[in-house]
């Protein structure tokens, strides 16, 4: 036999929904912000901004010596996912890694974010930007 929801019923399943979706978004931030302050503290930038939503996007771009227009690039479907690839690639280089540490970064980017902040890799600079300022070979 079936019974209809009580509105008290319905309230309580929205208010459950509701902290569990309050305890997983600041669990995310927790959990993603940490190994980004210690990234951020790495790189010569305050580290409370790895714990701000697209702040910490933000300072990603400078860090791996991207324009910060590219942020509109990651609101693109598909495009998004190239710029995202880049980027990871960027700030790999940016402290000493190589294309397996990127690969790592795509895959499994909540480990091999802790990683970067945890290994004894320094910053070097914005790879991009290194890139772009080497002399050209004739």
């Amino acid at each position: 036999m079936l019974t209809a929801l009580t509105t008290t019923d319905t309230a309580a399943a929205a208010a459950g929904a509701g902290v569990g979706s309050l305890v997983g978004l600041v669990l995310g931030v927790v959990l993603v912000g940490l190994p980004l302050y210690g990234i951020f503290t790495k790189a010569g930038e305050d580290g409370w901004k790895g714990f701000v939503p697209v702040l910490n996007t933000i300072v990603l771009l400078k860090i791996a010596g991207r324009p910060l227009w590219w942020i509109l690039l990651l609101l693109v479907p598909v495009v998004n996912i190239v710029v995202a690839v880049v980027l990871w690639n960027d700030v790999a280089k940016s402290f000493g890694h190589g294309t397996g540490f990127t690969v790592g970064l795509v895959l499994l980017p909540l480990i091999f974010l802790y990683v970067l902040w945890l290994d004894g890799s320094t910053y070097r600079g914005p790879a991009a930007a290194q890139v772009t300022a080497s002399p050209a070979v004739a």
